[in-house]
């Protein structure tokens, strides 16, 4: 990659706001003083009706403090905007939705929920964005009662990616989602949800949960009276590692089927591959480096290896969800994100690829069918 390049085509920014209307002598007095008090008063006397005639129908907030950006960590707002940028690029070319990025000079949870509040009058839907853990939980949860649908993306976009990907290589593979034994290493955000999702999509699908979930961390396998574990950790065992499991990442990965990957970039070793059971599926969405690289995880003897990067076959990424997700949410009108919606999007995902591949699980981002199919599976779960 040419860096500069990727400077050049950065420069002034990606994105920009336009009118939507002519700006003329005789429009002026309409679209402005005084004609836009008409509009105010029956806003007024009717607060749904700024669905009608503002953008808050169509806005999206891009939420973020830059705590936890991509693989660059820690880098603070200023240094976050230019990928909350593509982030707005991607909602408005993908589904016609005004994105404004919004990073905040602010690392406090309750700053960023009073400043979340203070602007939401203005948008349809709040997307947090790369804000660390564990302050995403406390924030997403604290501001579900806004009116609008808030969604902590890293979370949730990943997961039904994620989900999609599975229910796709499990047909390319001949595994039965059921009988799965997956290993999820990182117990982050996008970690978390993951497991979350793949635990509950019995709840709105004929399919059964999947078998096992191991959870690791950098510490190994995470298990019920370990030392030092988060709230959050301790409220994953009530649905992982049933079989008490302890030890390595390796350990984990003894006959397990499925390795999901949100951690660190290298973790995955050929060795660890060769313990899985036969048709093992990696997918190794660490950024901006995979925890394996594909052409190793294919040495080691992979059946099926995706990563996050669009550089590789099987891309699996928050992108491919996000824009149709927020599409169904803001025409459905809905208020909540619920898992029914989450679970509904993952399977409209993989199903909009008809016969998925070994080096095809998912379609590609600039399939026009993947946002729409996305969209229309929001609004029927809503």
């Amino acid at each position: 990659m040419n860096k500069r390049e990727v400077l050049r085509l950065h420069r002034h920014g990606k994105i920009e706001i336009r009118s939507t209307l002519p700006l003329t002598q005789k429009t002026l007095p309409l679209v402005y003083t005084p004609g836009v008090a008409e509009v105010c008063r029956e806003i007024s006397q009717h607060p749904q009706k700024v669905f009608e005639y503002t953008t808050k129908g169509n806005s999206v907030a891009i939420v973020t403090d830059g705590s936890r950006v991509l693989g660059l960590g820690n880098i603070g707002a200023e240094a976050s905007l230019p990928v909350m940028e593509g982030k707005a690029l991607l909602f408005k070319e993908l589904a016609q939705i005004d994105a404004f990025p919004l990073c905040l000079n602010t690392q406090n949870s309750q700053e960023i929920i009073d400043t979340v509040r203070f602007i939401a009058p203005s948008f349809g839907g709040i997307n947090l964005e790369d804000i660390a853990t564990p302050r995403c939980f406390e924030i997403e949860d604290a501001l579900q009662d806004l009116g609008i649908p808030v969604l902590h993306d890293d979370q949730h976009g990943t997961a039904i990616a994620v989900l999609a990907g599975l229910i796709n290589a499990c047909l390319v593979t001949k595994k039965r989602f059921e009988d799965l034994t997956v290993v999820i290493n990182g117990a982050g955000a996008a970690g978390m949800a993951i497991a979350r999702l793949l635990s509950c999509v019995h709840t709105h699908y004929t399919c059964k949960r999947v078998h096992h979930i191991v959870m690791c961390d950098r510490e190994g396998i995470i298990y019920r009276g370990r030392p030092h574990l988060t709230s959050y950790k301790r409220k994953l065992l009530s649905f992982t590692n049933k079989d008490y499991l302890r030890g390595s990442l390796l350990a984990a990965l003894n006959h397990a089927d499925v390795f999901i990957g949100v951690s660190t970039g290298k973790a995955l070793h050929q060795d660890m591959i060769r313990a899985m059971n036969t048709q093992p599926i990696i997918f190794a969405l660490a950024n901006p480096t995979p925890e394996i690289m594909p052409s190793e995880a294919y040495h080691a003897g992979a059946a099926i290896v995706a990563t996050g990067r669009s550089d590789f076959p099987n891309q699996i990424n928050n992108a491919l969800v996000f824009p149709g997700f927020f599409r169904g949410l803001l025409d459905s009108g809905a208020s909540h994100v619920t898992e029914k919606m989450k679970i509904s999007a993952a399977y409209a995902l993989a199903q909009t690829l008809r016969k998925p591949q070994k080096n095809r699980i998912l379609p590609s981002l600039f399939d026009t069918r993947v946002v729409k199919n996305i969209a229309r599976a929001v609004m029927n779960a809503a």
